[in-house]
Formats: C-alpha cells, structure tokens, sequence
C-alpha cells in the first residue's frame, strides 16, 4: 500500500506544474519581434554548453552571475523598445505562473526523495545497470520522468561508484528514464499532460504509442548493453586483483518519506480537484488559491522531510543543496531569455517562427508528419518540450476530436518528438539537468553540452530514424 501510494504521490508530483496552461499571453505581441531577439537565449545555452568545459572554475563560482546578465540582456531591450510595463509584465508571468511552480516542484522532490536511503551490495553489473534502467524506463509513464528520475538516481549511482567507467550509464539513464520512459500516459512527461488537458483522451498515447516507445526503448536498452558490457570488461581487467566481495542486504531506509510523498499526492490531486473561485492578481499575474495552496503544501511537505528524516541518511546518500541550487539559478535565467522565443512560436503565421509551417506542411496543404515529428523534436531538445508542443499542437489548426481521429499520426509525430527528443540535450527536459547536477556532485566527470550531444546524436538519431521509416513517414 505504501509503495502505491509513494508512485501515486510521484506522478501527482512530476505533473504538478502543469495543472494549469503555464503559457498564458504577457501583453508581449510576438508578430513584432524578429530573431535578433533569442540571441539571449542562445547565449544562455550556449554559456551553459561551453562554461563547464572552457573555463570550468569561472563558470562553477559565477554561473548565477552569467545567467543574470542573459537574463538582463532579454529585459532591458524589451523594456526600452515596448515599454517598462510589458517587460514587467512578461517578466512576471515567467516567474510568478511558469518558474515558481516549477522550482517549488524540484526542490520538493529533491528534498523528499533526497531522505530514501538504499544500502547494501548492489553493484554495478551490466544486469543490475540494465535492470535499473529498464524499470525506470517502465515507471516513467506511471510516475513521471521527474519522479523515476528522482527515485533511481542514487541508487544507480552508489552501485556504481567504484567503476572507473561510469559516465555512459548516467547518460543513458537520461535517456531512457528521464525522456523516453514516459510516452505512454499523460503521467509521464509535462507535454502529454499538456494535451491531456486540451481534451486529449488519457489512454490516447498508451494506444497510439505503445510499439513506438516500445520500439525506441528497446533499441536504446539493446545499444546500452553492448556499450555497458565492453566497458565493465575494462573494468573488471584493472580491479580485479585484490577484489574482495562484500556482501549486505539490499535495505531502503527514510520510510518517512514515502508518507511525505503520499501526502504529495493528497495536496495535489485535492487541489487539482479544488476550485474555491478565488485568485488574486499580482503584476498582472492572476494567481489562483489552489495553486498557491498546492505550492505551499509541497514547500511545508519537504520541509517535514528535512525535519524527520535523521541527517545520516541524507549524509550517506551525499546529499548538498548545490545541484538544486545550480538548477534554480540556470533554469531562472533560461525561463527569463525564452520570453521572446515562446512569444514568437506563439505567434504562428505571423512570428519570425513561420518558416515553420512551410516545413510541416506538404505541397498539397496535408502534414507532413515526419517533419512534425523532427520538428516538435529539435525544439523540443532546445526550448522546454511543454510548450513546444503546445505550440505544434495549435500549429495543427485542428480540433483535438481532428487531432485524435483523421491527423491521429499527426498529433502521434508531436508527441513522440516532444517526448523521445527532449533526452538530446540537458536541457530538453527538466530531469535531465536534475541528473546531470547530482551525478557530477557525486564526482561523476559528466560530459559538456556538447559532448552530451555527442553521445545523445550517435546513440539517439539512428534509432529516431529508424522510428521515422517504420512508423512515422508517410510518401
């Protein structure tokens, strides 16, 4: 009983942001803006891509000062040229309705799931690393990416912390758990839920996407094997001599925060289903009393957490505000210099984005649905997947009985790109930088930006390809 409710409270979590459309208009017209204007947002990913490689010990002490001047260099132009209100207003709306939720979301996770302590003589085998990654990727859909995310990274971690080679198997774990284990229900990853809440059936994708996600998993999983088996040999022919085994039980310690999680789910399904009909509006920002309750349960809730939980056990599991901390300060910067790019997808035909529609749309006036699916995907790897479905989404110009009936590949193609691509970059999607963060604070040499990249096209591209040709493209 406990464990449903702790996967229950996980999914109510993982979606919890999303209870509400986070894309609401600003006052910001996007048809006035050209695309000089996500040069700030260029340069915040490509700070964050070059910084940690280039120079490291600059970038680890003023990260937060870099993302600040990005950040700065979106509002002060947009507040010279259209005025200190619309900035203001743009700047509140990404803050007070879009990051604050967002935020509160990881910290609570972070925090509670930071108190489950796994002990025992769990290695790093290519079994237990496969089985690890094969269950997260099946609980993705019912828990969420962030929670799978959340529950399984330690304990891979921990296992397998004495391997000279352990960086693929994070990146892996990114992968799958966090982007591609999460296709198959509105649960799972924050764009689905998007359409769920735009009147999209919930067993919609279960039915649509099962042997897609089936698919891509599987050869994913098939390409790890191979990858994991070679390096564990390198492994094995250094460490061998003098090995001795150690032997301990498998135990999961901080049960408290199972009942935290649980109350997780109650404070956020109650206030889901809770409309008291009253808000209040703050710098033009309408803030409604479910929201703000829901949010601060999650606060209170993992500040119970911290509270209950005995510090051995978070000390044990190396537990540091630090990853949450880079994650908040970099995530502000990029919710603040994605102002103008999501304004000008939003735009449509009349936004610099709309060379778009001449790509994912045929000659004859039918989508094209691979280019939907690539499309959705990139963006998706480079903006927040959320609203870049969204935007797809609308970009149909159908009505969701269209989307779900007739244009059903159309709206199958955004899923799938919004969801399998948002695991090309760190920042395609949430958990990803979550991961990254706690791995390197753990001591993992995680790659840069780019040399994530490197991994995630080799391993990602040929298998998104092959889906294309045996499910997605249409002559």
């Amino acid at each position: 009983m406990i464990r449903q409710c702790f996967v229950a409270a996980v999914v109510a979590a993982a979606l919890s942001i999303f209870s509400e459309p986070a894309f609401a208009a600003t006052g910001l017209d996007g048809a006035l803006l050209a695309w000089p204007w996500a040069l700030p947002f260029a340069g915040i990913l490509l700070s964050i891509a070059t910084g940690p490689l280039l120079f490291p010990k600059f970038w680890h002490a003023h990260y937060g000062k870099i993302a600040f001047v990005w950040s700065a260099l979106t509002i002060a132009p947009l507040a010279a040229l259209y005025g200190v209100p619309t900035a203001f207003a743009a700047f509140a709306h990404a803050m007070l309705a879009e990051y604050m939720s967002f935020i509160i979301l990881l910290f609570a996770l972070y925090t509670v799931a930071g108190g489950i302590l796994v002990t025992g003589s769990l290695k790093g085998t290519p079994l237990v690393n496969t089985t690890i990654l094969a269950l997260g990727t099946l609980m993705a859909s019912f828990v969420g990416t962030t929670g799978a995310a959340m529950i399984l990274i330690r304990p891979l971690l921990a296992a397998n912390a004495a391997r000279r080679h352990n960086v693929h198997v994070v990146i892996f774990f990114i992968f799958l758990v966090a982007n591609i284990g999460g296709a198959l229900t509105p649960l799972g990853d924050p764009p689905l839920f998007v359409g769920f809440l735009h009147g999209v059936e919930f067993f919609w994708t279960t039915r649509m996407l099962l042997d897609e996600t089936a698919l891509v998993a599987g050869a994913v999983l098939a390409v790890f094997v191979v990858v994991d088996v070679w390096f564990y040999r390198q492994d094995r022919r250094v460490t061998i001599v003098g090995e001795t085994p150690v032997r301990e039980p498998i135990r999961m310690r901080g049960g408290i925060n199972f009942v935290l999680i649980a109350l997780l789910m109650v404070a956020i399904l109650v206030t889901a289903s809770w409309n008291p009909e009253k808000a209040w509006t703050v710098f033009g920002v309408i803030l409604e009393l479910q929201d703000l309750v829901r949010d601060g349960a999650l606060v209170l809730i993992a500040l119970i957490s911290l509270a209950l939980t005995p510090g051995t056990h978070r000390a044990a599991n190396g537990f540091s505000w630090e990853p949450i901390l880079e994650v908040a300060r970099l995530f502000a910067g990029i919710f603040i210099c994605i102002i103008p790019v999501i304004a000008a997808l939003q735009a449509g035909r009349q936004g610099f984005f709309t060379w778009l529609l001449a790509v994912v749309t045929r000659a004859d006036g039918t989508p094209n649905e691979a280019a939907y699916f690539w499309m959705s995907g990139i963006l998706s790897a480079l903006l927040d997947n959320a609203p870049t479905y969204l935007v797809f989404f609308e970009l149909t110009d159908a009505d969701v009985a269209t989307l779900m009936g007739p244009m059903a590949g159309t709206l199958a193609a955004i899923s799938m790109g919004a969801v399998f691509m948002g695991a090309l970059t760190y920042v395609g999607n949430a958990p990803n930088f979550m991961v990254y963060a706690i791995a390197t604070e753990r001591g993992v040499k995680m790659p840069s930006f780019f040399g994530y990249m490197a991994w995630s096209c080799a391993v990602l591209l040929p298998v998104f390809a092959l889906l294309t040709y045996v499910s997605i493209w249409r002559p």
